[in-house]
Parts: structure tokens; sequence; C-alpha cells
């Protein structure tokens, strides 16, 4: 059955799309700040407006974003928001496919540097939080030895998690700011 809250990607093409910092972006901000104008997705990235539409335009090409017509004052007005809260990708049926996985290498590789990015902009900005808000706060990696059957139930108890923060955090509240986590659960390299 389909899942209308996320967008599965199996070819090369969206996985592509999505391999630009900008358009990674832009995606993040319509997903968790919702609707936007080019204008106002220009003025955020700090992107010429050209450009932002551009990066619009091809997500919208993937499927990753949708007009938000009902938005607009007048016709010359657009307005675009995110078509899917998530998006899923599967590297392992990827591994003997070398198109595939080369563009599925590319857009993970850009998700990672952009968490990097958001990471150090997090850190940066803790001078300006309350004390409470940093201290809830947390930075840390573990390492574990586990079978492959312990390994992909830990997977599941961290989306177990995840899902149960997402549908509460869903809609913002009094008192409520945007919090982000960032998790990673991978066999460790031994090279």
């Amino acid at each position: 059955m389909s899942d209308p809250t996320r967008i599965d990607v199996h070819d090369p093409g969206p996985m592509r799309a999505l391999a630009h910092p900008v358009r990674l972006r832009i995606l993040g901000m319509l997903r968790v700040d919702g609707p936007a104008t080019v204008g106002m997705l220009a003025e955020r990235t700090g992107e010429a407006p050209g450009s932002a539409s551009h990066h619009v335009r091809t997500l919208a090409k993937h499927g990753f974003v949708v007009e938000a017509p009902e938005l607009a004052r007048d016709r010359r007005e657009h307005w675009w928001r995110a078509a899917h809260e998530f998006t899923v990708s599967e590297p392992a049926e990827f591994l003997g496919d070398p198109e595939r996985r080369s563009a599925s290498d590319a857009m993970r590789r850009a998700i990672l540097d952009s968490y990097q990015v958001e990471l150090v902009r997090a850190l940066e900005a803790e001078h300006a939080l309350d004390a409470d808000w940093v201290a809830a706060s947390d930075s840390s990696d573990i390492a574990a030895h586990l079978t492959l059957d312990e390994f992909r139930e830990l997977a599941a108890d961290l989306a177990e998690v995840r899902d149960k923060w997402v549908a509460r955090g869903r809609v913002p509240r009094d008192g409520t700011r945007t919090v982000r986590v960032i998790t990673h659960a991978f066999p460790r390299s031994d090279a």
C-alpha cells in the first residue's frame, strides 16, 4: 500500500536531483517551514531568484514539490509545498546496478554533507539559546558488537522512536521549537 507521506526513490534522476545541496536545503525548508514562494526560498538560501526557481522546477519534475495555488494572492504569485514528509531509498537494492549505485551514493553524500553543515550551524547558534534547550541537546555515538538480527532490531527500535516523535511534533504548538534528530546506524568499515 502506498504511503502519501513518503516518496520512495529508485531511479537515478530523482537521486541526482537530490544530490544538489541547494535542492536539499529547499526541500528541507518546505518540509519543516511549510509552503513558500520562489522569492522567499531565494532569500532564505541566498540564491538568485532565477537559480532558486530552477531548483524548485527540478524538484517538481521529480515529484518532490508541488504548487500550492490556494495560497497565491494573484495569478503571478506561485507558492510551493513539499509533496511528501519523507524521502526513502534502499541502497541495498542498487548494489548490483552501477548507475543507480552512483546516483544513490551522490545523493547520500549530499545528505551527509548537509547534516554536517546543519550540525555546525546548531553548534554556532547555541550561545543564543536558553540554557535548558542546550542542556536537552544530545550529540553522541556508540559502538556495539551486534549480530545482523540485533542490528536490524536496533534500526527498528530507532525507527519506532523517530516515528513517535514525528507524529507528536508534526504541528507547531505554543512552547515548541523545531528540533532536528539525525541518527545513523551502520556497520563499521574495517578499513
